[in-house]
């Protein structure tokens, strides 16, 4: 599979990983690219976090005859505790500093220094 940032990829092989059980029902990895196909979705971008689960949902793309979307994981924007950025944790979000005033290029000159110009 291909990686718009990383390029060429080869499926690493994962082992044995869980695609169902009867307490947690259909686990995120088939849930995903059987939920991706049925939407149609042609481009996947995300975090390098996500970057090694890609590979287990290629195979199951592969196995399931769904379509490849194309994939483009970014590095993580971190906050200056080295910290990634996240809601969850009560970062900033984009439409916050937008609503403060922040202007757009200079948000996207911020992140792009926060992510090493990637």
């Amino acid at each position: 599979w291909h990686d718009r940032w990383a390029g060429p990829q080869q499926a690493v092989p994962v082992g044995d990983f869980v695609i169902a059980r009867r307490d947690i029902g259909t686990a995120y990895a088939l849930a995903v690219v059987v939920d991706d196909a049925a939407q149609g979705v042609t481009d996947v971008v995300r975090g390098v976090d996500l970057f090694e689960a890609t590979h287990s949902q290629r195979l199951l793309q592969a196995l399931l005859g769904l379509p490849e979307p194309r994939y483009h994981h970014h590095p993580l924007v971190l906050g200056s505790d080295g910290k990634r950025l996240a809601k969850r944790d009560r970062g900033e979000t984009l439409q916050a500093l937008r609503e403060a005033g922040a202007d757009p290029a200079s948000l996207g000159a911020q992140l792009l220094a926060m992510v090493g110009n990637h």
